[in-house]
């Protein structure tokens, strides 16, 4: 039998990007904004979109941080950015890398308050504007961002970076045609604005205008060739576009560019694992899982990667990180009934193997879960039931004939006594 084919998440265009040291000005940030993790495709066009996550790559004295963050130690990387922060209180920078691995640790509340302060001393920065709206966006405050904004273009209205800030949140609640507006707004500032073209890529992909989506983020990549979240989107768009090939090359130079850009990472696994390149697929989603322990996106994809190589308890565990991270994400439910369904671990038994498979599909449709396939896999699993209930009561039966032939004798009675009478007779 070829292997049931799984639910598997959509690609995000979220991003992150870690501050460079104080400069009079702010360096643009090198991410695509988007909505936050938000339904599942079961196609891999639709399986990953773009989102730039964290890189530490610091100048000194901020370069023991940015490599402990490289190595996903995050809790001595905070440490280690707070000690910056408290030496050097004005260090912009510092302020937004702490938030950064704050956010990666879970700590959104205290990541959103080092994002601010970052801004309080350098209001044009555009790492801390992209980070703290894509925060927002990802804990259900787009609607807050956006009229936090709008508030400060209307004091501000020359000010390009909230106003890209503002395309994010747009972006965030599927406000096309406002998104589409305000990055023509940046635009028209400034013509050569690759975070601009990057957000306004989006709008089209999402308007399904894949030449025009592609065709910005071309320019964008001309004039800016090593931003990562400039060939991840084109990646998307190529993937839309039917050029598969080519969209495994963007994803793979995305990563490359940015080693932890955890959503290119998610990307590329998403197409490996549909190429059945289980193993390949793994070493970049856990590479995904690790900049971003929360992206259920990957983890997702990562608990698909192990199930394809047969390892149902790495399997298991990646899907139950799902379920704590999105308790109400259908897919997630569907594919632990179809693990349960098709694995045959040793250590699981069948019946309760294949009664957890039943309750993982209820579970699936008692969130709204709607995939055409369940009521044949549910007859597969209950065909497996029944098949095992039967196996098990020959089992029985053979060794309660096996018990009874060892019975020995009545008392009295030789154990030949009873076949010699018979014999006779």
């Amino acid at each position: 039998m070829s292997p049931r084919r799984l639910l598997v998440p959509g690609l995000l265009l979220l991003a992150s990007a870690c501050a460079t040291t104080p400069k009079p000005q702010a360096t643009a940030a090198t991410a695509i904004a988007a909505t936050p993790d938000a339904g599942t495709q079961d196609t891999a066009a639709k399986k990953a979109a773009p989102q730039d996550a964290t890189k530490a790559t610091l100048a000194p004295p901020s370069a023991d941080a940015a490599s402990v963050a490289q190595r996903g130690e995050l809790t001595t990387a905070e440490s280690s950015y707070k000690t910056q922060t408290e030496r050097r209180p004005k260090d912009d920078a510092a302020w937004t890398n702490l938030g950064i691995t704050q956010e990666r640790l879970g700590k959104n509340d205290e990541a959103e308050r080092s994002y601010r302060q970052a801004l309080e001393l350098a209001p044009a920065q555009q790492t801390a504007w992209d980070n703290l709206t894509r925060l927002q966006c990802r804990t259900g405050k787009a609607s807050q961002a956006e009229s936090s904004l709008r508030e400060l273009l209307e004091a501000k209205p020359d000010a390009l970076a909230p106003r890209i800030a503002l395309v994010q949140a747009l972006l965030c609640q599927k406000k096309l045609d406002a998104a589409t507006l305000q990055a023509k707004r940046v635009l028209k500032a400034e013509e050569r604005n690759v975070r601009a073209m990057q957000l306004l890529s989006q709008v089209y992909y999402r308007e399904r205008k894949y030449e025009l989506a592609r065709m910005v983020l071309e320019n964008a990549r001309t004039i800016a060739p090593n931003e990562a979240a400039t060939h991840n989107a084109l990646g998307l768009v190529l993937l839309a576009l039917g050029s598969k090939p080519t969209a495994l090359e963007s994803f793979k130079k995305a990563s490359e560019l940015k080693p932890d850009f955890a959503e290119a990472r998610n990307n590329l696994g998403a197409l490996l694992n549909e190429a059945q390149d289980h193993a390949a697929a793994a070493l970049e989603l856990q590479a995904a899982v690790q900049a971003a322990p929360d992206f259920v996106s990957a983890r997702l994809n990562l608990g698909n990667a192990w199930r394809g190589q047969g390892d149902f308890a790495r399997a298991l565990a990646e899907y139950q990180q799902v379920l704590r991270l999105a308790p109400a994400l259908p897919d997630t439910w569907f594919n632990l009934a179809i693990l349960h369904l098709d694995a045959e671990p040793k250590e699981l038994d069948t019946l309760e193997r294949l009664q957890s498979c039943l309750s993982f599909f209820e579970q699936y449709r008692a969130r709204g879960g709607r995939d055409e396939r369940v009521d044949d896999y549910v007859k597969d699993a209950r065909k497996g039931i029944e098949k095992e209930e039967r196996r098990r009561e020959r089992e029985k039966r053979e060794q309660l004939r096996k018990a009874q032939q060892a019975e020995p004798p009545a008392s009295g009675e030789s154990p030949t006594s009873g076949r010699v009478a018979e014999e006779k007779k």
